[in-house]
């Protein structure tokens, strides 16, 4: 018993290890901002989710792994109306260049042209999974704050990683091609 309580503990002090502490002060920075969003213009949101989304991979890409300490998921703070919200609200800073043609899309393999995605929606996808997960740091509670970046860390490999990157080649066109 008193080896078992010492591997929990060991497992669970990851979460003071300073990549971990990196990666929770980007996420937060990251919802903050997704947060403000509504008062930004198109061209001053996309400069500056252009600099903190790799930011954002490369703490990601950091984190020492990390496996879950309980058989329940973490409790979740973000709602479907709070993400149709935040959708919303980047739908409308991204106006016209929401849109873009995603090629690394799993139904792309049944498909003879790109698929439509839109910025919005992988960024509200981005802020659901790290507002959960700050929400569950926030309280302070060692083993669910370790269960909670287990479960970050596995989407982030799974899923929001990858939704990143791409958003990222489309934000770039934004910025980018419409200097003309």
């Amino acid at each position: 018993m008193q080896f078992i309580k010492r591997n929990m503990k060991q497992k669970s002090e990851v979460i003071f290890d300073r990549n971990v502490v990196d990666f929770v002060t980007v996420a937060a920075e990251y919802c903050l901002f997704l947060e403000e969003s509504q008062t930004k213009t198109q061209d001053e949101f996309v400069d500056t989710v252009l600099k903190i989304l790799p930011l954002l991979y490369v703490k990601a890409s950091l984190l020492p792994e990390v496996t879950s300490l309980s058989f329940e998921d973490p409790e979740m703070s973000v709602t479907e109306e709070v993400y149709e919200q935040m959708k919303s609200t980047l739908e409308k800073v991204l106006g016209d260049g929401d849109d873009y043609l995603d090629v690394f899309v799993e139904d792309m393999k049944y498909s003879d042209t790109p698929i439509r995605k839109c910025i919005s929606e992988d960024l509200a996808d981005i802020y659901q999974d790290l507002k959960n997960f700050i929400f569950v740091f926030k309280l302070g509670v060692n083993e669910t704050m370790n269960d909670s970046l287990a479960l970050c860390q596995e989407h982030f490999k799974e899923y929001w990683g990858q939704v990143l990157v791409n958003t990222m080649r489309a934000l770039h066109q934004i910025k980018y091609n419409s200097i003309e």
